[in-house]
């Protein structure tokens, strides 16, 4: 039978907050908005000179991301759009510290993003666990501040560290004793790596982190030893394709590393990355990829199943989660 793509369960595993604000969101934290206002300021170009300028794109959101009722509502929107696309389950994460310009303490962004979390996603009958983010140009203070973070909240909720933002333009100096002091304590340990800079920024990150997944890495092909160590380790990517294309890492669709990771033996996933920013749904991306790469509905549904086993997900979680993706495979099988 020919499959539904929206209607395949789904496991995603790397989508931002702060750039997955959806219109019905923006408008209930800035009245008045309209819809080409909204698509101007808070969709990034479809193709941006960089990862820089798509980054600047997220500046608007970021701006009414500052108080305990936006955190509630943007949180609770995110969690409506993953409904809505068949997620079943997904780490959702974002950095606490872009979140204090009015006075918020970052503990309290925290808490205020696990309790809308757990809440919406009961009501939606949904599972999502938090990875919280330090960024590449914070300094190690920051970044000591957001292990201790995820220490203190990994009972609660919080499951993984990462390390997001500008890669190109900044080394990871300042946050190998953070990542660490992570490692010592035990924590899942996730960074951006391979997007805006090459093989060589993989390869480091998984020298100097000891990381076990990686934002993006899609860029790891351009070294045979480093795909090699990637597949050989089990390293899980996070692979947000259209973002990819989105940043110029690749010119168009049809010419992602994407086939090229699956056919060494990568373990990967598909994610949105920014749902907002990049202008997409999971089963958009889903859908582009089976046009312009040729996935099958079987490597599809491998993407959800790879997500989960890679996820940082409680047993009891990762059982259930199972069940519904095996028993929606045998219903398609017929």
């Amino acid at each position: 039978m020919t499959l539904n793509v929206l209607s395949m369960p789904k496991v995603e595993l790397h989508t931002h907050i702060d750039c997955s604000l959806d219109f019905e969101t923006v408008v209930r934290l800035q009245s008045g908005m309209t819809f080409q206002d909204y698509c101007e300021a808070f969709i990034a170009p479809e193709k941006c000179a960089d990862l820089t300028q798509f980054l600047a794109c997220i500046d608007p959101a970021l701006v009414l991301l500052q108080t305990k009722m936006a955190l509630q509502i943007s949180v609770d929107g995110m969690i409506r759009q993953l409904t809505a696309d068949n997620v079943i389950y997904a780490e959702i994460r974002f950095a606490p510290h872009l979140h204090t310009r009015n006075g918020l303490r970052p503990e309290e962004v925290v808490e205020i993003v696990l309790s809308q979390m757990f809440e919406s996603s009961k009501r939606e009958g949904i599972y999502c666990r938090l990875i919280l983010c330090t960024l590449r140009h914070f300094k190690a203070e920051q970044s000591f501040d957001v292990v201790d973070l995820v220490a203190r909240y990994q009972t609660q909720g919080v499951v993984a560290l990462d390390l997001a933002a500008d890669e190109a333009n900044f080394p990871l100096d300042e946050h190998i004793g953070a990542f660490r002091r992570a490692n010592t304590l035990g924590l899942n340990t996730i960074a951006h790596a391979g997007e805006a800079r090459g093989a060589g920024s993989v390869q480091e990150t998984l020298d100097k982190l000891s990381v076990s997944r990686i934002g993006h890495g899609v860029r790891c092909v351009e070294d045979p030893r480093v795909l090699e160590r990637v597949v050989n380790d089990g390293i899980h990517l996070e692979v947000c394709p259209s973002c990819n294309v989105q940043t110029d890492i690749f010119s168009q669709l049809k010419d992602h590393s994407l086939n090229q990771l699956k056919d060494a033996g990568v373990t990967l996933s598909l994610n949105t990355d920014a749902r907002t920013t990049t202008n997409l749904s999971l089963t958009q991306e889903y859908e582009r990829v089976q046009e312009a790469l040729g996935w099958t509905e079987q490597d599809l549904l491998n993407s959800s199943h790879s997500a989960l086993g890679a996820s940082f997900a409680p047993d009891d979680i990762k059982l259930s989660v199972g069940q519904k993706l095996a028993t929606f495979a045998k219903e398609v099988a017929g």
